[in-house]
This record gives C-alpha cells, structure tokens and sequence, in this order.
C-alpha cells in the first residue's frame, strides 16, 4: 500500500471516528426516565396511528420494546445508540439501550425510531434471562415492511418478534455490516 492510500485511509477511519462521536455524543446526556416514558409513549401512539397492522400486533403482544429515537453515523464505520423502555401492558417495566456497530460502505447521519413486539413467552424469556438480545441470535425477529405488513393478520402471526422502524429523518446511504444488541439499563 502506498503512504498516500495509507495517508487517505487514516483520513477516512478519523473523519469516521469524528462523526461518530459528534452524532453519538448528542446522545451521551441520557433522557430521564420520564422523558423516556413519555416519548416511548408518543412513538407507539404515532406508529399506531399510521399502520393498523402495527396495533393489531400490539394488542396481542406479550411485551414491546420502543426505542424513540436511535441517532445513528457513519462514514465507512458507523454506530448508532438510542435508549428506549420494554413496556408490558400499557406499563413501562425496564429501560434498555440499542447499540450497533457497522463496517462498510457508508456515509451520513440519520435519527429513527423503532419498535418491537415481542409476541410470545419465549421472545420475553429470552430478553429476560440474557445479558443482551442481538439481533439475528435468538427468538426470530421481523422487520415489517409496506408488503410484510399487507401479508400480515391474526391468523399468519407465526414469528417470535416484529420490528418496525417509523420517524426516519436525516440522510445515511448504506450498503452495511450491521449487528445490533439490546441491554438492559438502569433508569
């Protein structure tokens, strides 16, 4: 490798880490755990409002995790954080955070919510008596999109989690790595 490819790669990986750290320092000053309740609580409502497959899945749900606001960067390497609640009922019980990490082509900034319906014991168990819940190991999760969502109803519910992600705003093109954990938090 030459020293200008060298000198161009340093670059990147610092400008990466840079914003990385302006996107994901934003982030640092936790909500309280009011804040998070209620924001937790506008997010459901909103996705509810906007996709009745969204609410039919939350009235069977044995809990949901909301995750109001993840801010996610990267420029070859990214990450991205956000803290949400589990709610059982229409209670919140426990707060987690959402960490991922990438590596690949990327660029940008960009801030979403998600939501998890976690439909059965197992799905509940499994956030339970873990350390973290990564997504792709363990219970199966689905994210729902405009075709999954049309193909969904009470009688084709067969999965062990549902995810949507609702309120995308910013620009991140991606073509990514991703893994994503969920770990309980202190609140």
């Amino acid at each position: 490798m030459t020293a200008s490819r060298r000198a161009i790669h340093r670059l990147l990986l610092a400008g990466a880490s840079a914003l990385m750290l302006l996107a994901l320092g934003s982030q640092a000053q936790a909500a309280t755990a009011e804040d998070l309740d209620k924001d937790a609580a506008q997010t459901l409502q909103g996705l509810y409002r906007g996709n009745a497959t969204a609410e039919t899945l939350g009235r069977q749900a044995k809990a949901i995790l909301v995750f109001p606001k993840i801010v996610k960067a990267g420029l070859v390497f990214g990450g991205s954080y956000g803290e949400g609640v589990l709610m059982k009922g229409s209670k919140v019980s426990e707060y987690f955070n959402s960490v991922s990490a990438s590596w690949g082509w990327q660029v940008g900034a960009e801030s979403y919510a998600y939501v998890v319906f976690l439909m059965n014991d197992k799905a509940v168990k499994y956030l339970a008596d873990t350390k973290g819940w990564e997504f792709g190991v363990g219970p199966s999760v689905v994210v729902v999109n405009e075709g999954v969502a049309k193909n969904l109803s009470t009688s084709t519910l067969k999965d062990d989690a549902y995810a949507f992600i609702t309120d995308q705003q910013g620009l991140m093109a991606s073509l990514s790595i991703e893994g994503t954990k969920i770990s309980r938090i202190k609140r």
